[in-house]
């Protein structure tokens, strides 16, 4: 069976068939570090590395890239209100960039708990600051921009395809919705053509005190939110990639933005073949935001003793397109139902354990000859991934598997970790533990994909020589790289 995925471009299902074969570029939105994230913040990082180890289980070698947001967000998605990251500052009484390297710092130590493979290519946006005028330069050469007010502006009259990437339905989350229409508590900015334009580079006179200014060809300023994305994923994945993903909310206007100005500068169709979107966490009072205040961070929950995994657990238990309720009732249950799938495969460990150990008859017991039965379960779970990711399926499966008591123990156990070399629950730890070995460190096996993947980019790049550099470094860490036609592996030497 073929992966396929939910295009919100065409707003349909569609075969996942890549632009080039064997590998795959995906492009994550990343946060704006500002804040701590909340937890609805860190559901679209779930699905992004749900993603990304389904497709290096399909055999791609993935390059997965996000950014970290830095500079020019404000608080309206269509350049009204405040810059995030200067407020921030201000009430803190510390500079920009000690606010986003503290939030930064937060954010990666909620997705280390959350068991989340970091990205290959993480970028700020303040280090490709270059790379942002440039693109700026081609979509103004092509006649797609104009100049009010002292900032540069995109027009999108001059883009007849603005608007093709909708939610279906048409709710007010599309474009022709209130949002849609660049309205928001602060008003219109009066500079603009037409409502829906939005900012390529600020000047400043838009924000005489903004923290963080750069020369260019326009002025002294600063870029739009929307350019970041672009300049950074052309960057590192090329004019044109396979897959870009983020949360709903970035539909009617960032990503429609990114479309545009991309395609406005490179004239290539399609930008991005595959646009994935998880839809929201909600409450009981709707969707979770930082805005409406009391919003529930990661660090608060484990304060109340949860653990990262439990709330990992909740987020596999929905599919990832639609709107998922917490409650702490909700949490309570992904929690029990985590514990007994680990008493399940430590009970599974101890009987393979038992099967092969120094207590077993000569020759060992004797297993059921049943591993078909394992396997297809195994299948069914891949199955269940290649319809758009379902993971609530694919936890049915594995629990199928460690229930199925006519499966013998060492099939189950290595079904149920390999399915959860996708799902990421811990359970190789839960096993290692009950035979007595070694733990994992998981810590180590993402720094390490983390290395590869940066490797992967630089050879994309044409960079040989920072590849083998850090091939080098790795080898000196006792990690060797082996190159075949489904990606690289790696081994301790």
């Amino acid at each position: 069976m073929a992966l396929t995925l939910y295009n919100t471009l065409g707003r349909k299902l569609e075969t996942f068939r890549p632009l080039e074969q064997g590998r795959v570029g995906l492009y994550g939105c990343g946060p704006t570090v500002y804040s701590d994230a909340h937890i609805g913040n860190l559901r679209p990082y779930v699905v992004h590395d749900i993603l990304g180890r389904t497709l290096r289980r399909r055999g791609y070698e993935l390059l997965h890239v996000m950014n970290i947001t830095d500079v020019g967000h404000l608080s309206g998605d269509n350049d009204e209100g405040e810059d995030k990251m200067v407020k921030s500052a201000a009430q803190r009484g510390e500079s920009v960039l000690e606010v986003a390297d503290l939030y930064t710092r937060a954010f990666f130590r909620d997705t280390e708990r959350m068991n989340i493979r970091r990205p290959g290519v993480v970028c700020k946006a303040t280090e490709h600051i270059p790379e942002m005028i440039d693109l700026i330069k081609r979509i103004e050469a092509r006649g797609f921009s104009y100049e009010a007010g002292g900032n540069l502006y995109f027009d999108i009259a001059k883009f007849p395809r603005y608007g093709d990437l909708r939610l279906p339905g048409g709710d007010s989350r599309s474009p022709g919705g209130d949002l849609g229409l660049g309205q928001n508590r602060t008003g219109l900015d009066k500079n603009k053509r037409n409502p829906q334009d939005f900012a390529l580079w600020f000047t400043k006179s838009k924000f005489e005190n903004q923290a963080l200014v750069w020369d260019s060809p326009w002025g002294r300023g600063y870029p739009g939110w929307h350019i970041e994305c672009s300049a950074m994923s052309i960057k590192y994945l090329g004019e044109q990639f396979d897959i870009h993903a983020g949360g709903v909310d970035h539909v009617p206007i960032h990503h429609t933005n990114e479309i545009a100005q991309s395609e406005a500068a490179t004239g290539k169709h399609p930008w991005v073949r595959y646009w994935l979107h998880n839809e929201f966490l909600v409450m009981d009072k709707g969707k979770m935001s930082k805005s409406s205040g009391g919003f529930i961070t990661l660090q608060s929950l484990i304060d109340e003793g949860w653990e990262a995994l439990d709330y990992r657990y909740l987020l596999l238990s929905g599919h990832y397109r639609s709107q998922l309720q917490f409650s702490r009732e909700a949490l309570e249950g992904a929690r029990n139902a985590r514990k007994a799938l680990g008493d399940r495969v430590r009970a599974l460990a101890a009987a393979s354990a038992a099967l092969e150990g120094p207590d077993a008859p000569p020759g060992g017991r004797r297993s059921p000859p049943d591993g078909l039965r394992a396997s297809a379960r195994v299948a069914a779970f891949d199955a269940a991934l290649d319809e758009d990711l379902s993971t609530p399926k694919a936890l049915a499966e594995l629990w199928g598997l460690v229930r199925d008591k006519g499966v013998n123990p060492q099939a189950a156990l290595r079904g149920a970790l390999d399915m959860d070399t996708v799902l990421g629950l811990g359970l190789a730890e839960e096993a290692a533990e009950a035979m007595g070995l070694p733990m994992a460190d998981p810590g180590f096996d993402r720094e390490i994909e983390g290395v590869i993947a940066e490797r992967a980019a630089a050879k994309q790049a044409g960079d040989y020589a920072r590849a083998d550099a850090l091939r080098e470094a790795l080898k000196d860490r006792g990690v060797v790289l082996e190159d075949g036609k489904a990606g690289t592996v790696w081994r301790r030497s």
